[in-house]
């Protein structure tokens, strides 16, 4: 059957609508903000706003202030505190973003404080998280010590990767057989099997140790077009330097980190000229990437409900889900913890941007030290 056709046109999503309110949100989760305490809009990194429809123009002044507003310079990622906030107006406008989303790891004491006789499941995104966002994806390898840490905490507490990667790719730069994974933004999960299952695209399946798992992937009947995609992504940005197509096996990315700045246009007109002939796949972009996706209702939020119903821990008030992720597309998670299952998000981030999160961390190292404060708070509270 042909799934191509000329009438419709991709979606290109808009960001995650940010509320205004945190109201239905259980009082105790709420980060402390000083009474009276003012954030001005101009704090925050926000993403122009696109109309669904036909894109005419791909060389909108919207659609590329999006592109180069999708991640902070490179540069800035790897420096330290004081170098990367060199600029007096950042760091004031950083300070003030933290009244807002503070550090999760100054507020750890309150974390813990409200997971006393809860049962912490802990969910974590992995570029950007759990590895540094480096010039090449096939490059973001752990380091042994945040492997280390990822090992202690899921010996400790229910432990799952959620990521934009395959689900393959993921498991082996992490190498872990105690995680979850989910890969795909959640369109592949390997997951615990459960007494009863209700989801049709859910199946029994065995992993690389040879266990009964559950494998879900909503998305399955997209796999041939996501490949003819793919291929044809391959050969019309061959020309373009520095251009890196990944296939993630649901979703396809374009990624554009190291493509000179001037030819950017280009790689998104490429990515249109690919796309326009599929009304079932959606082109949204996260840090330097623009990502092709099938257009279903399935994101990292929903792999979070869907995890946690597969553990046996919906539905139940002495259950805190906790969240960690840098990028746009995490934020669904954060949204779905915020509102729904009374859980924490926590923002990696080293700039200010608005989020559905609760609290922030800067970077990778001090997710790795929030990790193993989680351990070193279970293995106190045991004794």
């Amino acid at each position: 059957m042909d799934l191509k056709t000329n009438h419709t046109a991709p979606v290109i999503t808009d960001p995650v609508p940010i509320g205004k309110s945190r109201l239905g949100v259980h009082s105790s989760l709420l980060p402390y903000s000083p009474p009276g305490a003012v954030f001005s809009s101009n704090l925050f990194l926000t993403i122009p706003r696109k109309k669904t429809g036909i894109l005419d123009d791909i060389r909108s002044s919207t659609w590329l202030d999006a592109m180069k507003s999708s991640s902070p310079p490179h540069k800035r990622i790897n420096k330290d505190y004081n170098n990367e906030l060199a600029s007096p107006d950042v760091d004031v406008a950083y300070r003030a973003w933290m009244l807002k989303f503070p550090s999760a790891l100054g507020s750890f004491d309150r974390i813990t404080n409200f997971a006393k006789g809860k049962r912490i499941a802990l969910f974590l995104d992995y570029d950007g998280t759990l590895s540094p966002i480096v010039d090449n994806p096939d490059c973001a390898f752990m380091h042994n010590a945040m492997r280390k840490a990822v090992k202690m905490v899921a010996k400790y507490f229910p432990t799952a990767i959620i990521s934009g990667r395959s689900r393959d790719k993921v498991y082996e730069f992490v190498g872990l057989k105690e995680l979850y994974y989910a890969g795909s933004h959640g369109m592949d999960i390997m997951g615990p099997v459960r007494q009863s299952n209700d989801h049709p695209n859910c199946i029994k399946s065995t992993d690389k140790q040879g266990k009964e798992v559950n494998l879900f992937q909503p998305a399955s009947e997209f796999l041939p077009m996501i490949n003819e995609v793919f291929s044809s992504l391959v050969e019309n940005t061959k020309e373009i330097a520095g251009a890196k197509v990944e296939n993630n096996k649901f979703c396809v990315s374009v990624h554009y980190r190291n493509v000179d700045e001037k030819s950017w246009t280009t790689v998104a007109q490429c990515v249109n000229d690919v796309i326009k002939d599929y009304p079932r796949l959606r082109l949204s972009h996260g840090r330097k990437v623009l990502e092709v996706r099938p257009v279903i209702d399935w994101d990292k939020g929903k792999a979070v409900t869907f995890l946690l119903e597969s553990l046996g821990l919906s539905d139940s008030e002495d259950v805190l889900p906790i969240y960690v992720g840098d990028d746009r597309t995490d934020e669904d998670a954060f949204k779905v913890l915020r509102e729904g299952t009374y859980g924490y998000g926590i923002l990696v981030s080293s700039m200010p941007k608005e989020s559905n999160a609760f609290y922030s961390l800067k970077d990778t190292t001090e997710v790795m030290e929030f990790l193993r404060s989680l351990v070193a708070w279970k293995k106190s509270s045991a004794l």
